[in-house]
């Protein structure tokens, strides 16, 4: 594969270093990307470095990620603010969260070119003030780093404490560093690092005299506007603990029409040809959702397993199904985790439906409880209920201990029964 190709008709080169086609066409080179670890898990925007170091691999070159024990003590400077400093116990524990989901992506087993994980701690950890300085800050002027993106943004603010503003020489010593180890000679990033990733190259230019280069990938935007990862309920992590791969499988099925495909071309390895197959079936009954069927399940698979897929359809059908009173739990419990819910001592003959309304709170009063289920705004199980004065038993639950209450199309609670 010709990398460079690649990242090109998948919009994923924004930049690149002069000479970087040639030295990637000349053989096998090794490049690496760094990965933040000041959170417990990544988010699904490390999704796009972490499929840039798999696309490297994929092209028969060696990648190294770098989970930066060392630089998440500084930790990159923020837009506007000061990044709040993260204890070295919590980095290390971090740390230890995010690599199994760096190995889901690479293959460490390659008999030419296989992965490696590597904490940058392990360096930038054990020097000293002085010996820094004259290694590695000599090299740069205070007039090179105020040129820097990330260094002129907070200057036009609040200002930038020099402990960040020192950020891109620990980056720049990364590079260096792998550079001596392994013979890197490429790093890969999102394009708010070409800043500290031209630090790097200058450093390795002045100190070893050779040429390495870099990549970077473009920031990724929605089409309507919020910021991509986010929802509602927060980030969307890799780790299925923070994340279920329900809600994990759900982001990308809700994708906006108008971002499928860019994301089909970033976040899977599918083909140019059955990429633009997806397009067509999009251009021509968009209502199928055929592409962000096919995103949803491509990278759910890659991250929590085929699995976790086949389990999140199924939960997916509960949301639609007529009846919920013979699903599994679990999957009901899963589709609903997020939803409010109550607990409910349950007498041997039952409660109304108006009984559990107002227990919930989805009903203010027991005549405004009589008055949305007469008027068909209320379900039970997913199924209408429209006899107020219906009772309702442990028996009618699903799996003996969950009704799942609906006001209209939106307002769901989740009612436990106790006894």
């Amino acid at each position: 594969m010709d990398l460079i190709a690649e990242l090109e008709w998948r919009g994923l080169l924004y930049d690149a270093s002069e000479g970087v086609r040639e030295a990637l066409a000349a053989g096998p080179v090794t490049g690496y990307i760094g990965f933040d670890p000041t959170a417990p898990s990544l988010h699904v925007g490390s999704l796009l470095p972490l499929m840039g170091l798999a696309r490297l691999q994929r092209a028969g070159h060696s990648p190294i990620a770098i989970a930066g024990g060392g630089t998440g003590m500084i930790g990159d400077p923020k837009p506007t603010q000061e990044r709040p400093l993260v204890s070295r116990e919590e980095i290390e524990r971090n740390v230890a969260g995010i690599a199994p989901q760096l190995a889901k992506f690479l293959d460490f087993n390659a008999p030419t070119n296989a992965a490696r994980v590597v904490n940058n701690a392990d360096w930038l950890a054990s020097f000293d003030l002085l010996g820094f300085l004259r290694e590695t800050g000599k090299h740069f002027t205070v007039n090179y780093l105020l040129q820097k993106e990330a260094v002129k943004r907070r200057l036009e603010g609040e200002g930038i404490s020099f402990t960040e503003f020192s950020y891109p020489l620990l980056q720049a010593r990364d590079y260096l560093e792998l550079f001596d180890r392994y013979h890197c000679t490429l790093q890969m990033g999102g394009s708010d690092q070409w800043g500290n990733i031209t630090a790097g190259i200058d450093l390795v230019r002045k100190v070893r005299g050779r040429k390495v280069h870099g990549i970077v990938m473009p920031l990724i935007t929605t089409a309507s506007g919020v910021k991509f990862g986010k929802t509602e309920a927060g980030a969307v992590w890799l780790d299925p603990n923070l994340t279920s791969p329900f809600r994990f499988y759900q982001f990308w099925l809700n994708v906006d029409d108008r971002d499928v495909i860019t994301y089909l071309k970033f976040f899977t390895f599918q083909t140019r040809d059955e990429i633009g197959e997806l397009e067509r079936a999009a251009a021509e009954q968009p209502e199928r959702r055929e592409a962000q069927r096919s995103l949803a399940r491509t990278v759910t698979a890659m991250v929590h397993g085929e699995e976790q897929v086949a389990r999140a359809e199924r939960a997916a059908a509960l949301l639609f199904g007529e009846d919920l009173a013979s699903a599994p739990l679990e999957d009901v419990l899963m589709v609903f985790d997020d939803a409010p819910s109550s607990d409910v001592v349950m007498p041997p003959d039952g409660l109304t439906v108006v009984d559990l309304l107002t227990a919930t709170k989805l009903a203010a009063s027991r005549s405004e409880a009589v008055r949305l289920v007469k008027g068909n705004g209320i379900y039970v199980n997913n199924v209408r209920s429209s006899d107020e004065r219906a009772r309702l038993t442990a028996a009618q639950a699903i799996g003996g201990q969950v009704f799942v209450l609906r006001k209209g199309r939106r307002d769901q609670h989740v009612v436990r029964i106790t006894r």
